[in-house]
C-alpha cells in the first residue's frame, strides 16, 4: 500500500491532493462527507454514508446514467462509488450504445429532400476524405436523450480542437434514418460539399485498325464448257429417178445433153 501526503487542495475547496512519499506522483481524493468522517474517525458516520449513497444510487440508476450517455469514470466520481461496481452493472448498457452507433452508421442522413441514397459512413468518409482527414481516427458513440431517442455522435480532433457532430438516429428496416441536429452533422453530409476528385491515370491512344479491304470473292473453279453435240454426217438423199412420160402419147423431144451442145451434134443425128 502506498503512503501518501496532503500536500495541496483544490481552489474550489472539492478536492484534496496528496503526493506518494516515495515517487512524488500526485493524487486527488474528493473532498466529501466521507472524507470528513474519515478524517474525524467516525467509522459509523462513515459507514451510514456508504449505505446512503449505494441506496441513492441503485444499479437500474447507473444503468439509466450510462444509457443517458454518463461515463463510468463520471458516475464513479459523483457518487463516491468505487468504479468496478459502477462498471459491473454498467458493462450491458455500454455494448447496447455501441450497437447502436454501429447501426446508425447505416442509416440514410435526411436532406431537405429527403433521405440520401448513401449511408451516414458513407457521406462522412467522403468528407472527410476532402479535408484531408483519416475517418479510422474519429469516434462513434451513442445514447439516448430525455425524450428517449437515440443521438449519434462523432468526435474526432482537428489539430488541437475537438469536433463533435450528433445526429438524431430513428432505426429502421432498411437501415433507418439520420437527421443532424447541429451545422457540424449538417456539413459532414451535405450534399454541396465538394467531392474528392477521381486519380487520374495516363490515357493510352486507342490505335483504330483501318477496315481490310474486302476479300475478292473465290473464282468458282472453272469447268469446261459441254462440247456442242457433233453434228452428224449425213447424206444427201439420192435423186428420184425421172419419172417416164406414159407411152401412147406425144412424145417430147429430148433435150440434148451438154456433150452435144459443145460438139455442135443435133439430136437425132447420127454419125
Amino acid at each position: 500500500m502506498r503512503e501518501l501526503k496532503v500536500v495541496g487542495i483544490e481552489s474550489d475547496g472539492s478536492a484534496i491532493i496528496c503526493a506518494d512519499v516515495n515517487t512524488g506522483a500526485k493524487f486527488k481524493i474528493a473532498a466529501d462527507d466521507r472524507l470528513r468522517a474519515a478524517s474525524h474517525g467516525d467509522l459509523s458516520r462513515l459507514g451510514q454514508i456508504e449505505v446512503e449513497m449505494e441506496s441513492r444510487l441503485r444499479p437500474r440508476e447507473i444503468q439509466a446514467r450510462v444509457r443517458a450517455g454518463a461515463s463510468v469514470k463520471e458516475i464513479a466520481e459523483t457518487s463516491g462509488l468505487p468504479m468496478a461496481r459502477v462498471e459491473s452493472f454498467a458493462h450491458p448498457v455500454l455494448l447496447e450504445r455501441a450497437r447502436m452507433a454501429q447501426m446508425a452508421q447505416h442509416a440514410h442522413p435526411l436532406l431537405e429532400d429527403g433521405p440520401a441514397l448513401h449511408t451516414l459512413s458513407t457521406a462522412v468518409a467522403q468528407t472527410f476524405g476532402t479535408r484531408g482527414q483519416n475517418i479510422d481516427e474519429a469516434q462513434w458513440d451513442a445514447w439516448r436523450n430525455d425524450e428517449g431517442r437515440w443521438v449519434v455522435q462523432l468526435s474526432w480532433a482537428a489539430g488541437r480542437t475537438e469536433n463533435k457532430a450528433h445526429w438524431r438516429f430513428q432505426p429502421g428496416a432498411d437501415g433507418g434514418t439520420a437527421a443532424a441536429l447541429d451545422d457540424a452533422a449538417k456539413e459532414l453530409v451535405s450534399t454541396d460539399m465538394p467531392r474528392p476528385r477521381p486519380a487520374l491515370s495516363p490515357v493510352t491512344p486507342i490505335v483504330t485498325a483501318k477496315p481490310a479491304k474486302p476479300a475478292a470473292p473465290a473464282q468458282p473453279e472453272t469447268t469446261p464448257a459441254p462440247e456442242a453435240p457433233k453434228a452428224e454426217k449425213t447424206t444427201p438423199p439420192e435423186p428420184e429417178p425421172k419419172q417416164q412420160a406414159p407411152t401412147g402419147g406425144k412424145k417430147k423431144p429430148p433435150m440434148p445433153s451438154w456433150e452435144d451442145v459443145l460438139l455442135g451434134v443435133r439430136t437425132g443425128t447420127q454419125h
